[in-house]
């Protein structure tokens, strides 16, 4: 377990359950260049292996990394405050959580994610990343 969330080993779980909650996030598009190759998918910002594949939820273990994402629309790189160091675009939209939830204060951090709208971002890779992931807007 990473020492960063220690402190989620010892939370306490309340018995709330709730139904599933819609959230913001941004994903990163792989395009070609001397190092990478194009792919049909995409890839989350924070880990740089991690691929949203259509048609199955993305998940992850809430105690250690789980799916990140925000309570309020972020619709731009400055908004989501989070450098990469790289030129690779990105796409923001929706997605619905579910599953095991931690409640952070700008979002959430959650077991279960699937895409469910791109909202912004280049026109172009939002038609092309609409139709993979069966999404119209």
């Amino acid at each position: 377990m990473s020492p960063d969330n220690e402190a989620a080993r010892t939370l306490r779980h309340e018995g709330i359950r709730v139904g599933e909650i819609i959230a913001y996030r941004a994903w990163r598009v792989i395009v070609f260049g001397w190092l990478s190759k194009a792919d049909d998918f995409l890839h989350s910002v924070a880990m740089r292996d991690y691929v949203w594949y259509p048609n199955r939820p993305a998940s992850g273990d809430v105690r250690t990394h789980g799916i990140y994402s925000f309570r309020n629309v972020i619709c731009s790189r400055d908004e989501y405050g989070y450098d990469t160091g790289n030129s690779e675009p990105f796409l923001f939209g929706k997605v619905k959580i579910w599953g095991e939830v931690v409640e952070h204060e700008t979002g959430y951090r959650s077991e279960f994610g699937k895409i469910v709208s791109l909202d912004y971002g280049d026109p172009e890779l939002l038609e092309r990343f609409r139709r993979v992931y069966g999404l119209y807007a």
